[in-house]
């Protein structure tokens, strides 16, 4: 249950703003994959590092709590 309460908690300004770059981020990659266009193999390898960098920082950027 604590892990619930982490992700309901808070968020400081700084992390949200690495949290939204990073939900971007992801949200950029998924539409890039979901063309209807076969993508060169070194694009479609730096998206999939991008996207497993995006959701890192959301992840993290989402857990990071504001202490008082």
């Amino acid at each position: 249950m604590e892990l619930f309460h982490r992700l309901s908690a808070p968020t400081p300004p700084f992390f949200q703003k690495v949290r939204n770059i990073g939900l971007l981020l992801t949200a950029i990659v998924s539409a890039l994959f979901g063309l209807p266009v076969e993508l060169p193999q070194c694009i479609s390898e730096i998206a999939g590092g991008i996207g497993i960098a995006g959701t890192v920082m959301a992840t993290l950027g989402q857990s990071a709590i504001k202490n008082e």
